[in-house]
Formats: C-alpha cells, sequence, structure tokens
C-alpha cells in the first residue's frame, strides 16, 4: 500500500488524491491478511490529510479451541503525515514520526500505509479472540477440540 505523492505536494493545499484498495498486509498474527476499499489524500498548509475507509479480513486464532478464523471489520482513519523535505522549496518539514503520527513519507515522498493499516486492524482485534461465543474450547486433559468431538476423559 504504497502511494507516490510528490506531485501533490507541489499542488496548492486542498487538492487531493483518491485511490481504490484491494491490497495485503501483514496483519496482527503476522499472516498475510486482506484490506479492501478507498483511501483520500487531501494537501493541507502543512502536510497531507489521509482519510481511509476499509473493510479488513484479518486471520486470527481462537483463544479457547486454537482453530484459525477470519475476522472482518471496517476501518475508519484519519491521519496527518508532514513531509521531508518539502519539494516545492527543498525545505525539510517536520516528519509525522516527530510528531506522533503512524503515517510515514518517506525521501521519495512515498506513502506507506501498510503499518497504519496494520495497527488499526490490531486495534479492531478483540483481546482474546473467539472463533464463535459458544466455543467450547479444548479438554484440559487430552487436549481434544471439544467442538469438533467428545473426549472420553470425563
Amino acid at each position: 500500500m504504497y502511494y507516490n505523492l510528490a506531485q501533490l505536494l507541489k499542488e496548492p493545499t486542498g487538492s487531493t488524491r483518491d485511490y481504490e484498495v484491494d491490497d495485503s498486509f501483514v496483519g496482527p498474527e503476522h499472516g498475510m491478511d486482506r484490506a479492501q476499499g478507498w483511501v483520500q489524500v487531501i494537501r493541507t498548509h502543512a502536510g497531507l490529510l489521509v482519510r481511509a475507509e476499509l473493510e479488513t479480513q484479518v486471520n486470527l486464532t481462537c483463544s479457547r479451541c486454537l482453530d484459525q478464523f477470519e475476522l472482518k471489520s471496517r476501518l475508519k482513519m484519519e491521519e496527518e503525515s508532514y513531509p521531508t523535505p518539502d519539494p516545492a522549496t527543498g525545505k525539510t518539514t517536520e516528519s509525522s514520526e516527530e510528531t506522533g503520527g503512524v503515517i510515514h513519507l518517506d525521501d521519495q515522498h512515498l506513502l506507506d500505509m501498510t503499518e497504519v493499516v496494520r495497527q488499526y486492524a490490531l486495534s479492531e482485534a478483540p483481546i482474546k479472540p473467539l472463533c464463535c461465543e459458544e466455543c467450547l474450547g479444548l479438554c484440559p486433559e487430552c487436549g481434544t477440540n471439544l467442538n469438533k468431538e467428545k473426549c472420553k476423559c470425563n
């Protein structure tokens, strides 16, 4: 999820770029997850305002039965970034890293949305993910997945 914004940074305040997103990213459990939706980048006086609405499909592990399952969520984000250096003046300005932002714009003015999408997806994932509310988990004696079969321990 990289976007070249060098030209946008030379344009006047209020200029926009719209992008369709259908891409993979490394998710909360380090597997390849999916994001689909749109990203809008708006030129501001100090830098860039990035807005996005994405639907993500994140692969998680159930905390009870340890089976993999897919969690779908809708992410709305709005973040600011400040370019370094400014292509119009050549002057270096404060970067998003120095101001605590999560959007990174590199020296070639490429916007990297991968990390911000991963962080937003991580914030949407439950602390104890469950494949379903009725998940029975694993037998504490033999480790059988009680959702799939009954064990002979009890």
